[in-house]
């Protein structure tokens, strides 16, 4: 499945732009289990968040 847009920045997916493009998109889900995508630039922005599962809104 191909990410259709970052959740954070609104950034376009990748569409068929190879293997390596869409692998360096992180997939999270949230508190009510929402899966959401995040562009490779937003996910290195907020990474440390990610690893201590803040909640988004702590971003």
């Amino acid at each position: 499945m191909t990410p259709s847009a970052c959740r954070l920045c609104g950034a376009p997916g990748p569409d068929d732009a190879g293997v390596a493009a869409v692998a360096s998109w992180v997939t999270d889900r949230d508190e009510r289990g929402r899966d959401g995508r995040l562009c490779p630039a937003c996910a290195r922005r907020h990474v440390r968040d990610i690893e201590s599962k803040l909640d988004v809104e702590w971003w």
